[in-house]
């Protein structure tokens, strides 16, 4: 009978060290799905911001975001040799792209959007 309550005890202890280490994996997984939700969010609205200024200018800006730790690069870059499917170079194509850096877990991470706009898109 002693022996049999031992062998439950460790089976119960068993199923619980391996309940209690999926839960923490779950949550795990779940804060960096939250964390990389954001980071596309905020990456997402500096984009699309610097997109929407009316006239673009070549260079680079750099912004700091105190509140979630982070970094934003943005950089705009005409591109010069775009030629559409006739083979005409298109003229005042800009890229445009945004890079954030953070600094996490003992290393420093980066995520990166762009697109290309028509610098006479947004011109009144």
């Amino acid at each position: 009978m002693l022996m049999e309550s031992i062998l439950a005890l460790s089976l119960f202890a068993v199923v619980g060290v391996a309940l209690i280490t999926a839960l923490s994996e779950i949550g795990r997984l779940a804060y960096d799905a939250r964390r990389e939700g954001r980071l596309a969010r905020i990456l997402d609205s500096e984009l699309r911001a610097a997109m929407m200024v009316p006239i673009l200018e070549e260079g680079e800006t750099v912004t700091s975001l105190d509140e979630f730790k982070l970094e934003l690069t943005t950089t705009v870059e005409p591109m010069l040799e775009m030629e559409n499917q006739d083979g005409v170079a298109l003229q005042q194509m800009f890229r445009i792209e945004v890079q954030a850096s953070w600094y996490e877990n003992n290393e420093w991470n980066e995520l990166l959007v762009e697109s290309w706009r028509y610098a006479r898109l947004y011109q009144p």
